[in-house]
């Protein structure tokens, strides 16, 4: 997707603070942080939200939650606790249109979220 965000920092023709990379997925720091540590998690391949990914792929999402635990150690935040959050269109507050995990800690969350 030449318009998505995410795939051109994929492609690495826009900068970020990426704090894990394999073949499968990215995560970098966001750059609207809402939280002391707010890293993105995304997968390279461009799905716009979870209904969009095949059923053939869910072990992408498998993936994706496997590292978690490792990217929360390397931020610091795997003794704390920590939050996933995946919003899905746009009443749920998703304004980037390539499937992304946020996770979130490094202070006490409230609940409800929202």
């Amino acid at each position: 997707m030449d318009d998505c965000i995410f795939c051109k920092i994929i492609a690495k023709k826009i900068p970020a603070k990426i704090v894990y990379e394999d073949e499968k997925i990215l995560a970098f720091d966001d750059l609207r942080p809402q939280a002391p540590t707010h890293t993105l998690i995304i997968p390279k391949e461009h799905y716009a939200a979870l209904p969009d990914v095949p059923a053939d792929k869910t072990g992408l999402i498998a993936h994706i939650f496997s590292v978690v635990p490792r990217i929360a150690e390397a931020k610091g935040i795997d003794r704390t606790g920590y939050r996933i959050v995946l919003n899905t269109g746009k009443d749920s507050g998703q304004d980037v249109f390539h499937i992304h995990f946020h996770l979130l800690g490094g202070r006490p969350m409230a609940w409800p979220p929202g």
